[in-house]
This record gives C-alpha cells, structure tokens and sequence, in this order.
C-alpha cells in the first residue's frame, strides 16, 4: 500500500482495523503456510527462511513450527524418494546431487543423512 501515495498512519490504522476484525492475523499466516510448504515438500529451515523474509516475528514463527506436527525425517525420506526413486545412490556423485537438493528444501544435515539410510 505504502507504493500507493498512502501515509503510513493510514495503512496503520487499516491493518489494525483488519487485526480487530480478525481478517488479518500473523500467527494465522504463519500456521497455515507452515504446513502448506512442508505439504509441498519443503523443510523446516526453508519454511522458517520464507516466514522470516516476509516480515513475522520469531514469536510467530515459533508458535508455528510448534503447532505443525511434522516429522522431518519421514519428510526427508519421501521427498528423497520421490525426486529421485526408492533406490539408493550408486555413486558419491549421486549422493551429493541428492543431498545439495534436500539441502535446498531446507532440510537439517541430520534428516538428510537418515533419509539415505530409511527408505519407505
């Protein structure tokens, strides 16, 4: 809105009329795209990255992350195997392909590494 020629005293009063309506509310946000991403394969270092650049506190990132009842490493197993199928690497040169883009995702060093040793 700021783009708009509008001062910042009115977007501030806008927003706080939209947060004393419940129409916009950042723990809400943060919850909802929390399991979004993770639905989409991603991993808790990228989600919580993507939240942190689109302004929400650590306070709400947090509650977030603790409201999603995810396992990661279950994550890191299926996205793993999706990509690039049930088999494991035959080479280094795999593995590290395999790793950079779980690493991508988001996902810790340890999930990665287990998701090499489970396979569904």
């Amino acid at each position: 809105m700021s783009q708009h020629a509008y001062s910042d005293n009115e977007i501030e009063h806008v927003l706080q009329l939209l947060q004393e309506q419940g129409l916009q509310d950042d723990a809400r946000f943060a919850s909802q795209y929390w399991r979004y991403r993770a639905n989409k394969g991603y991993g808790a270092l990228r989600i919580k990255q993507e939240l942190q650049q689109r302004g929400l506190t650590n306070e709400h990132i947090q509650q977030a992350m603790m409201e999603v009842e995810i396992d990661w490493f279950v994550l890191a197993v299926n996205v793993r195997c999706k990509r690039f199928g049930n088999k494991a690497p035959s080479d280094l040169k795999e593995r590290a392909k395999q790793q950079r883009f779980l690493q991508y995702r988001g996902f810790t060093f340890d999930e990665i590494k287990e998701s090499f040793n489970n396979n569904p």
